[in-house]
């Protein structure tokens, strides 16, 4: 009876790896893996135990006698993606061996035989030659496994008072300060591309949009510029999260603390963490982290993506105001005459991507009760993916910037007179007529230049005088430093944060004092 309840259940199981609604990912696949020759599957090998050397599982302690279910381990398994953490979880043991024997744990031979071993496994991984063995389960029992295979049973010493909850939240947070650092060098260089064009393409004026409504003449530069502090913004957002993440859970334990009494602010010190979390359950169960790290991710990518459907359109026919570069454009399987900015949609598109990964493990938290759950296994594919997507997104989007070649003519052609109706307002404003009269008459010189057929710069100032007598003939200039010369309007935006050439510089100044000093 029992054997065909288990079988039962298998089938339910096995129909539902089966089924759309399941989406394989590499754990679903392990027996697709390359294992070394001569090396099988825990399901084809069910007397094999993950660490022969000492002939018992990593992952499952004497209370289980009965073997796991191989759909089971496949399910259970997050050695395919996690493994990519092995260099800290390397780094964490050598550090965690040296605590144990500062609270007299371990000998000082057996301290150096454990870390001298975990060096040959870092040179392993380093030289492409780990190989993994069926039963490794995650990254912490596969290079345990390894380890003890070098050094004998005084392996198994190495995960005294540590358990896999503190273990893989440390070697996350290693992991996550690392990709912090270099995600933010990468922005940082993305800015300081806005800033070294902004600063050499000053002359350049082009259309302003509201709505995607041709609205006021601004400068190009300022246009990058806009770009360039938000980035700036999503950078101090990951300096922000970096203190919070540099925070050690290790030598906690399960959930409850650790026994032996493992000086952790040391342990720390050597780990270069910032200091301890001073909580057990919480240093176990806490992924804020890697769902601020994911949010400020998606706050990139909304960046990135309005960033890229702004040149998408400048780079159309339709638009020329800019031209992309071959390297970062494609062409289409039937139409010989085009030039797709993939690159660009392919930024508008990620977008969508990173913020599911936040949404999604969003929900997988908030369901589960405090410290440790299984469920939190679930952090590191959303987190690794985001990761990779944005190192790529971050690179892509500087080289799309740094390559583009922007068109002056287009940009003028693009200007119309009707984009200083503004200007026309604020003129009788300087002269003392409020505002919400002035906006009037400035729309019934509009309409005026179009009952007659004519451009706004074809009107006299005898003719602005009919709708409004406080027109001048300056008004009605359209020469250099007008009021319908492009340049002289932009230049008239001289407040802090305008589009004038003495605004923009100060934006620009502003902009490298704060890369030439970071924090």
């Amino acid at each position: 009876m029992a054997r065909s309840s288990c079988f039962a259940q298998r089938q339910v199981v096995q129909r539902f790896l089966n089924s759309a609604l399941y989406s394989p990912r590499p754990y679903a696949k392990l027996q697709s893996r390359s294992f070394p020759a001569g090396v099988r599957m825990m399901s084809e090998t069910p007397d094999v135990s993950s660490v022969s050397s000492v002939g018992f599982r990593l992952s499952r302690s004497g209370r289980f006698s009965g073997e796991t279910d191989p759909l089971m381990e496949q399910f259970n398994a997050s050695f395919p993606y996690d493994k990519r953490m092995w260099r800290q979880d390397l780094h964490g043991s050598i550090a965690y061996a040296a605590a144990l024997g500062r609270c007299g744990l371990l000998q000082a031979e057996e301290v150096k035989k454990l870390q001298d071993g975990l060096r040959e496994v870092e040179k392993e991984w380093e030289a492409g030659k780990f190989e993994a063995k069926a039963g490794d389960e995650d990254i912490h029992t596969a290079n345990e496994r390894r380890l003890t295979e070098i050094v004998g049973s005084v392996g198994g010493k190495l995960h005294t008072g540590r358990s896999r909850n503190d273990q893989v939240a440390t070697d996350v947070r290693m992991w996550l300060r690392d990709e912090i650092s270099d995600l933010i060098k990468n922005m940082k260089d993305l800015i300081g591309t806005a800033v070294s064009r902004a600063e050499s393409e000053m002359d350049l004026i082009l259309p302003g949009y509201t709505h995607l409504q041709r609205a006021q003449p601004i400068r190009w530069s300022h246009w990058m510029l806009c770009y360039a502090w938000q980035w700036k913004r999503d950078v101090e957002r990951l300096e922000n999260i970096y203190a919070r993440v540099n925070m050690m859970p290790l030598g906690v334990g399960a959930l409850s603390g650790h026994p032996f009494g493992i000086d952790r602010q040391l342990l720390a010190k050597d780990l270069k963490f910032g200091g301890v979390i001073p909580n057990s359950l919480d240093a176990v169960g806490d992924r804020d982290f890697i769902i601020e790290f994911l949010f400020s991710s998606s706050m990139i990518m909304v960046h990135f993506s309005r960033f890229a459907e702004d040149l998408i359109l400048y780079s159309s026919t339709e638009f020329g105001f800019v031209g992309l570069a071959d390297a970062y454009s494609t062409g289409s399987s039937l139409m010989p005459q085009k030039k797709n900015p993939d690159a660009l949609e392919l930024l508008r598109g990620k977008s969508g991507r990173v913020i599911g990964q936040t949404v999604g493990l969003l929900t997988t938290v908030k369901g589960t009760p405090s410290t440790y759950n299984k469920d939190l296994q679930e952090d590191k594919e959303p987190l690794f993916d985001a990761a990779d997507t944005l190192s790529a997104c971050s690179r892509i989007a500087n080289g799309v910037l740094s390559t583009l070649t922007p068109n002056k003519d287009k940009m003028l052609n693009a200007l119309d007179l009707p984009m200083l109706a503004t200007d026309l307002s604020d003129h009788l404003v300087r002269k003392g007529v409020p505002f919400r009269e002035a906006h009037h008459v400035a729309g019934a010189v509009v309409k005026l230049a179009e009952d007659r057929g004519c451009t706004l710069d074809k009107l006299s100032g005898d003719d602005l005088r009919t709708t409004h007598p406080m027109f001048s003939d300056d008004a009605a200039s359209s020469g250099a430093g007008g009021m319908w010369d492009y340049e002289a309007a932009v230049e008239r935006r001289q407040t802090e944060g305008g589009t004038s050439r003495h605004a923009v510089a100060l934006q620009l100044e502003q902009l490298k004092q704060w890369l030439a000093h970071p924090r």
